[in-house]
């Protein structure tokens, strides 16, 4: 069974700082782009920020210059670390990713189960 597994969440307070990751595991043959989506009360679920397989990144204007993305290939894994935490970061986190599955030879795209991470003094 393949599947996303996250940690890293809690509370911190505004202007702190939190480290997520996020690893895959199952019989899989290639993660194409990984990501963090969060999605606050009452709000959609949106993208934070995302990596390619080669390192290309992107971010939610909201969360450029605080937020980093990176991944490392060989252990299947993707963190976010996010810096001058604000209120509004408060959110669930999801991790996502495009996994090509060894048993189907296929591409799924798969959640893991979501991370609280709530800014507040």
């Amino acid at each position: 069974q393949v599947q996303l597994v996250e940690s890293g969440g809690g509370l911190v307070q505004p202007g702190g700082s939190l480290r997520l990751s996020c690893a895959a595991s199952g019989s899989i043959f290639s993660i194409n782009t990984m990501a963090w989506y969060r999605q606050a009360p009452g709000k959609e679920r949106e993208l934070v920020a995302g990596i390619t397989s080669g390192g290309i990144t992107n971010y939610a204007d909201s969360v450029k210059g605080r937020f980093t993305i990176s991944r490392d290939n060989a252990k299947k894994s993707v963190s976010l670390q996010m810096n001058s935490l604000k209120p509004e970061d408060t959110a669930v986190y999801y991790c996502n990713a495009d996994i090509g599955v060894l048993t189907t030879m296929r591409y799924l795209e798969l959640w893991g189960q979501g991370t609280l991470v709530t800014v507040s003094s």
